[in-house]
């Protein structure tokens, strides 16, 4: 019972050696490539499950990236900030006399001296913000901090000088614009 049709074939004179050999290599064959076959296509989709993995990966990498150069250029402006203002300010400002602004709708004071406030007054001077304190720059230190960040300088208005007319009645009577209470 255990012989196989090829074997009962050959004891009946039907096929030969040769031919049986043959018949049991191109059954081998057959099995081999419907295994590839089948086989194809997983190692297809699995090839396209990896790369569309590798192509998701290497975009959140470079979204990462994106982030992390962004920080560093933000960390780099902040540096060159402090820089020009540490670099650039103004050494002796006390004085006795108070000059008033404001920082986010909040009025702040300085204690300047006679010298500075005029500066101050005039526009050569500017207030710029570094950490939690306040600091005077010169006017061209003031637009290279602007450039690079707007919220480090505050505002401060150059004094406008009046054009008197000649039919002004009040020509002779020049108003102060740095008078003290």
């Amino acid at each position: 019972m255990g012989n196989s049709l090829i074997d009962q074939m050959k004891k009946a004179g039907l096929v030969n050696k040769s031919k049986a050999s043959k018949a049991k290599h191109d059954q081998y064959k057959n099995k081999k490539q419907k295994a590839k076959k089948g086989s194809a296509v997983e190692l297809d989709e699995a090839k396209l499950l990896a790369q569309k993995a590798q192509a998701e990966k290497a975009e959140r990498d470079r979204q990462i990236n994106l982030k992390n150069k962004e920080e560093a250029e933000r960390k780099a402006v902040a540096a060159q900030i402090i820089q020009l203002i540490e670099t650039n300010r103004v050494a002796d400002r006390d004085g006795e006399i108070v000059y008033n602004f404001t920082d986010d709708k909040v009025v702040k004071r300085l204690f300047v001296s006679e010298k500075i406030y005029q500066h101050l007054m005039s526009g050569k001077l500017s207030i710029a913000k570094l950490a939690d304190g306040y600091e005077l720059v010169p006017k061209a230190v003031a637009e290279k901090i602007k450039q690079r960040d707007a919220k480090c300088i505050i505002k401060n208005e150059e004094t406008i000088e009046q054009v008197e007319g000649e039919d002004d009645p009040y020509a002779d009577y020049k108003i102060p614009d740095d008078l003290i209470w």
